[in-house]
């Protein structure tokens, strides 16, 4: 279990510091470009992240169980092989997918914005300039991230999540210095500026590939030394044996890395369209697309960075126990998992729904938040089915039924198409939110389905400990309903960006103890997260 841990805190750090950043970074960017220019970044990034999947074709978690896989059973020589020729395949997939996007976008930005239907405030050719431009980076991510899938297969975390960091802060700096100097100094458009900082993405590849080969040279010697002590005799694939291999690992994780893509990629070509036709279409449109998007979106996903994390550090070691034959281990595993994506996401979505307003505010300002905090209060709940969904998602790789993620997911994006532009008619621009928690939810209790008749799972201690969490995140609803509507009432007279900052600081502090508190007096936290729970004991009365 100890594996699970660490590997998910060293992952998910990493994970949240990126996501951090993310966010940070954008008050800056969002002061230079206004606040309907990200919507044109938007629109480059979710064509992108769908080839960025299909390229990669779901390759890095793959490798990472191919490679513990094999480990387990004494053969380093075959992991290591899987690793060479996928590299070099790795670096032909992206190229191909740099030439698909780079040709296609003007298809994809006439499909994405038509002019006269839309009232969009930014032309075809503008759309079309930004994804030319964020293309660039396929040329390098799909070849570094087949490395961060062998250093996992080993249980080696470290490289993934230095890289990953890295890869976040050099492309922070390259695109705040170059929308700066291209608006400020040159005079530029800003469609000019968001296709820097689209190219940013490229950069900090670039970035993020140098860490990677620092860690491969310091950890060779160490890899080769296993290789050399091999006992157990190799396995002699071709090549065609290892790829069939591979790929059957692959296949079902490249749909469901495009899990959330696909959601948006729905909402790029009908959303604008949808808000239109109930008269909503122009900067409302945009705005409202940028908070779902976007801004929104990287409030949301903190959370769900601890199920990406999870998932992550999970595969290799349920592979390891599934192929070892270990039930009780791999089943205790998986409990654990379940209930930790629980004691986490469940207080953090109630509580950012409860503080839509004021999160919105403290990281964006208050210009648009009228519109934009409602729609992240809305949101707020639907990070709770994208994190059940990545982590049943890769137990359901753990325990082999892999191809059953592509039918949970299929009848997510079945729902979510027929759903959406109905929704939006009826709820407006949160009807698009309705839709994707509809679709997310079912394909996440589709795959809690498979994997109790798979493995006849017992789901009655995460039963028991999430009827327990909801009951403490009750409390600490309370608390920060109480204290908000205290400083809402009494303290400030107006929301202003120092107000919601206040206030969030605040709630989120002590909403957040006492949820905690709660937890640890009732020996949540130490059956959930073990004897590492008792480090808090210092931080509670």
């Amino acid at each position: 279990m100890s594996n699970i841990l660490r590997g998910t805190i060293l992952i998910t750090g990493a994970n949240y510091l990126s996501k951090i950043l993310g966010i940070l970074y954008v008050i800056p960017f969002e002061a230079l470009v206004t606040g309907t220019a990200l919507s044109l970044f938007s629109f480059a990034y979710t064509p992108y992240t769908i080839l960025i999947s299909i390229s990669t074709m779901g390759i890095p978690l793959a490798m990472s169980k191919f490679v513990s896989k094999y480990n387990t059973l004494g053969d380093y020589q075959t992991g290591r092989r899987m690793f060479q020729a996928a590299f070099k395949v790795m670096m032909v997939t992206g190229i191909l997918a740099f030439l698909l996007l780079f040709f296609s976008s003007d298809f994809i930005a006439k499909i994405a914005i038509s002019e006269e239907e839309t009232n969009f405030p930014y032309s075809v050719e503008e759309v079309s300039f930004v994804i030319k431009m964020v293309s660039f980076a396929l040329l390098i991510i799909p070849a570094m991230s087949i490395m961060r899938g062998f250093f996992q297969g080993y249980g080696s975390m470290g490289p993934s999540a230095v890289s990953t960091v890295m890869e976040q802060i050099v492309r922070i700096i390259f695109l705040l210095g170059s929308v700066f100097l291209v608006l400020k100094v040159l005079g530029g458009t800003v469609t000019n500026a968001i296709g820097m900082a689209t190219f940013a993405t490229f950069v900090g590849a670039i970035g993020s590939l140098f860490v990677l080969g620092y860690f491969w040279k310091m950890r060779k010697p160490y890899l080769d030394q296993q290789l050399n002590a091999q006992k157990t005799k190799t396995r002699h694939f071709d090549s065609k044996g290892m790829f069939k291999e591979l790929l059957s690992y692959a296949g079902p994780f490249v749909l469901v890395g495009l899990a959330t893509p696909i959601y948006q990629l729905i909402d790029q070509f009908t959303f604008p369209r949808a808000m239109a036709a109930i008269d909503l279409g122009g900067e409302t449109a945009a705005l409202a697309y940028s908070v779902i998007v976007l801004l929104g979106h990287k409030l949301v996903i903190i959370p769900v960075t601890l199920a990406t994390g999870l998932s992550l550090a999970l595969l290799p070691v349920i592979t390891s126990s599934f192929t070892a034959q270990k039930r009780d281990l791999y089943i205790q595993q998986i409990n654990q998992s379940l209930q930790i994506i629980m004691l986490i996401i469940i207080p953090a979505s109630v509580g950012l729904s409860i503080l839509g307003n004021e999160a919105y505010g403290s990281f964006y300002g208050i210009e648009d938040l009228t519109e934009a905090g409602p729609l992240l209060s809305w949101y707020a709940p639907v990070s709770l089915f994208f994190g059940l969904f990545t982590v049943t998602a890769s137990i359901l790789q753990g325990i082999n039924k892999q191809s059953f993620a592509l039918i949970s997911l299929g009848v997510g994006v079945i729902i979510k198409l027929v759903c959406n532009m109905p929704f939006v008619y009826l709820f407006e621009a949160k009807g698009a939110i309705f839709a994707t928690g509809i679709a997310v939810l079912t394909a996440s209790t589709l795959n809690l389905w498979k994997i109790k008749h798979t493995i006849n799972m017992p789901f009655k201690p995460l039963y028991k400990r999430t009827l327990l969490i909801f009951i403490f995140t009750g409390v600490m609803a309370i608390v920060v309903f109480f204290l908000k509507w205290i400083f809402t009432t009494f303290v400030f007279e107006e929301a202003s960006r120092i107000s919601s900052i206040v206030i969030t600081i605040t709630c989120v502090g002590i909403g957040g103890y006492i949820y905690m508190w709660l937890s640890y007096k009732a020996t949540l936290l130490e059956r959930v997260l073990g004897s590492r729970a008792n480090v808090l004991k210092r931080f509670f009365i």
